[in-house]
């Protein structure tokens, strides 16, 4: 498996833990010092995980089928360093069945540390 599809795959391992509010997949993907810009913290950098530790802890409304898929995903390698750029699609049904896509663009950098990738610093935005 070539470097950057294991990015692309350990990405998805987020996406997913996203998803199903994995806190423990969470954690063990990325670094305690992670770092962001994301519309939920209205223009201020973020750093470690207690911000985004609130969103897995929230209540849940019961089990959804959603589907996270990376468009155009895009891995730069720099070293021990790489991004991976892409279009997050996240299909959801509202209340009434109806079938939703919404799409976030992400940057996501991940950073090799003793032969380990451990995600350490995002920004994701809205389309406009």
């Amino acid at each position: 498996m070539s470097e950057q599809n294991a990015l692309l795959n350990l990405n998805q391992s987020l996406l997913d833990s996203i998803v199903s509010g994995d806190w423990q997949a969470y954690v063990e993907l990325c670094d305690e010092s992670l770092t962001c810009f994301e519309p939920e913290a209205r223009g201020h950098l973020v750093e470690g995980l207690e911000f985004h530790r609130f969103y897995f802890d929230g209540p849940s409304s019961g089990p959804k089928k959603v589907n996270t898929t990376m468009a155009s995903p895009h891995v730069r390698l720099m070293g021990d360093v790489a991004l991976v750029c892409y279009t997050r699609l996240t299909q959801v049904f509202d209340a009434s069945g109806a079938a939703i896509t919404k799409a976030v663009e992400e940057t996501r950098v991940w950073q090799r540390t003793s032969g380990k990738w451990k995600h350490v610093h995002f920004h994701r935005s809205l389309p406009s």
